[in-house]
């Protein structure tokens, strides 16, 4: 069997569901046999251009127009024309294409732009032949050409040819919003991998022994079953047993039960944003942005399970009244252990959002974290040298890294003067003796310059650290803090020197967006806390409508066939409720 593959773009809806930039992107949809195509990664884009940075560090979005795949001699080729954000010419790139490689549709190689007329281009289509890639575009004039060159980083002007130009040939697809281009075919184990990485994986089946031998009863209670998914990805649940004999003496007897799931309806929490949850000392602590009061007061939950926190008293432990320097915007507080004292890294400001700073804040020692007089002075984040992280600008959403033995910051950063660059993630290596000074100089890991992290503002913010098997995910929000606020990711290996900016690779498409779960609008600003079972669970924030509240949420984060985490898993999904319940025949010895 072999699938076909659709490149298509999507017509834009209202800004706040669909933006122009957001539809000026390259989306993929898979058809088997059948025909139908289905959309893939939630209908949206998969591939988008990056922003063009000027002299002084100033990003202009871009978008991707009329863009084109093509099954090369060993990888696939994407082209397509470059253009402004609202898909106007774009006049630094007249004449010249985009140009991407990439083996499996997933992660793309973006290779140097590549001219090809000094009329700007209306169209491209790209094919490759015995003698080689047959490149050919319309341009402005209404004139087609076309030219044949052995590779794509470079074309011989002089070889072009005037051709007529072929209308595409029209693909029918329901698709909403969907334009077609082109589509291509790809063999059976491209097509069951793109599935695995773009479609969110659900629960297919519960596997349990038919027959088990226990000890006692007890040894029953810590039964696991095997919860297979779509993707080829498994992992292990409880089972909450509800039909067992009443007496303990019973030596064979079927045994019934269902699939241990905690529940969480969204929200958890209304005018709560930056949700976070830590564990210190066996007790679960939550914290959030408090939306209610204009971000003057941060309050602490505790518990002891992560269900629990839903409906455990909130108590009050720094507000803008207490310090001078703490007088506003208390944003974004996370809990943090460092050398075996528990700290709050948040932001502050003395007043405006302008001088917005981070900020870090320990626990004294032996203190209790729902006590306020028990937690020291917030502390500014400096430099090695003291001075301040930016000048002109402000410093927020610090968290922790943690790897061979070295502690890490990663922020966002936005510079205001003397020109506003919006905000980039930043990174550098902590004090541990004091986690309010860096080690090293900050370098910059992520700027918002694809269409999906500059929607509606330049802003790449929250980030967080996910750590799986030898892959450090370091998720990131981006856009807006409306309907449009996503989360992508940066990825290193475990040991690498994370102060190298090249390790990091970024995410060319989000995780996490509105189209994910319905219902939920802008979700981001995630944090991360397993249970005691090895689960891990994402906070995050979302509206319960566009124009809703920023409110909590908790969600199990899944992790695919490579590992990668899958963050918009809804609980139906995770556990079918038509495969959940379970029974076993028992023996007790």
């Amino acid at each position: 069997m072999s699938y076909q593959l659709l490149n298509y773009q999507r017509e834009a809806k209202e800004t706040e569901l669909y933006d122009t930039r957001l539809g000026l992107a390259m989306h993929l949809a898979l058809a088997d046999e059948s025909g139908v195509f289905q959309p893939l990664n939630q209908n949206f884009g998969v591939l988008f251009a990056k922003a063009h940075s000027l002299p002084d560090g100033f990003l202009v979005a871009k978008a991707l127009k009329k863009t084109w795949i093509c099954q090369g001699k060993e990888k696939f080729y994407i082209i397509g024309i470059r253009v402004n954000a609202d898909g106007t010419l774009d006049e630094t790139s007249v004449g010249s294409i985009l140009v991407f490689e990439t083996e499996n549709f997933i992660q793309y190689q973006e290779l140097p732009l590549l001219h090809l007329s000094e009329m700007p281009l209306m169209d491209v289509q790209l094919a490759y032949t015995d003698e080689g890639y047959q490149i050919r575009w319309l341009d402005s004039c209404d004139q087609a050409y076309q030219v044949t060159t052995p590779s794509l980083d470079h074309v011989d002007e002089t070889k072009k040819v005037a051709i007529q130009w072929q209308p595409l040939l029209e693909v029918a697809t329901d698709i909403e919003g969907a334009i077609p281009r082109n589509s291509l075919t790809i063999s059976e184990e491209q097509g069951d991998y793109l599935q695995k990485k773009l479609i969110t994986p659900y629960n297919i089946a519960v596997d349990l022994p038919d027959e088990v031998v226990v000890e006692n009863m007890e040894e029953l209670t810590t039964m696991k079953a095997t919860l297979r998914y779509s993707d080829g990805s498994s992992r292990q649940a409880g089972i909450d047993w509800f039909d067992l004999p009443a007496s303990a003496t019973e030596k064979a007897f079927v045994a019934k039960g269902q699939v241990h799931q905690e529940h969480f309806s969204f929200p958890i929490a209304t005018y709560r944003a930056d949700p976070c949850i830590g564990k210190w000392q066996g007790e679960y602590y939550f914290i959030a942005t408090n939306d209610y009061d204009d971000n003057r007061s941060l309050y602490i939950r505790k518990a002891k399970t992560i269900a629990e926190l839903v409906t455990a008293q909130e108590m009050k432990i720094l507000d803008s009244e207490m310090y001078p320097e703490i007088a506003n915007l208390l944003w974004a507080p996370e809990f943090h252990i460092i050398n075996d004292r528990l700290y709050i890294f948040h932001g502050a400001t003395p007043g405006p959002f302008e001088e917005e700073q981070s900020h870090v804040m320990a626990l004294k020692e032996g203190g209790n974290p729902l006590v306020l007089a028990d937690w020291q002075r917030p502390q500014k984040v400096v430099k090695a040298d003291g001075s301040p992280l930016i000048t002109g600008g402000i410093t927020l959403d610090m968290t922790v890294i943690k790897d061979s033995g070295r502690i890490y910051a990663a922020w966002s950063q936005r510079q205001f003067f003397p020109v506003d660059l919006g905000a980039w993630i930043y990174f550098a290596e902590l004090n541990p003796d004091q986690p309010w000074q860096l080690l090293t100089e900050p370098v910059v890991l992520a700027k918002p310059d694809y269409g999906w992290d500059n929607n509606h503002t330049f802003v790449d913010e929250g980030p967080y650290a996910l750590y799986r098997g030898e892959d450090i995910y370091l998720t990131i929000s981006g856009a807006a803090v409306d309907s449009s606020y996503c989360v992508g990711y940066l990825k290193a290996k475990v040991g690498s020197d994370l102060l190298n900016p090249a390790v990091w690779e970024k995410s060319n498409y989000p995780l996490l967006t509105s189209l994910n779960v319905p219902g939920e609008f802008g979700p981001g600003h995630n944090a991360y806390v397993e249970d005691e079972e090895g689960n891990t669970w994402n906070t995050y924030h979302a509206r319960p409508g566009i124009d809703a509240p920023r409110s909590s949420g908790i969600r199990r984060v899944h992790f695919d066939v490579d590992g990668q985490p899958i963050l918009g898993m809804t609980e139906a999904m995770d556990v079918n409720p038509e495969l959940s319940l379970v029974q076993v025949k028992v023996k007790v010895k």
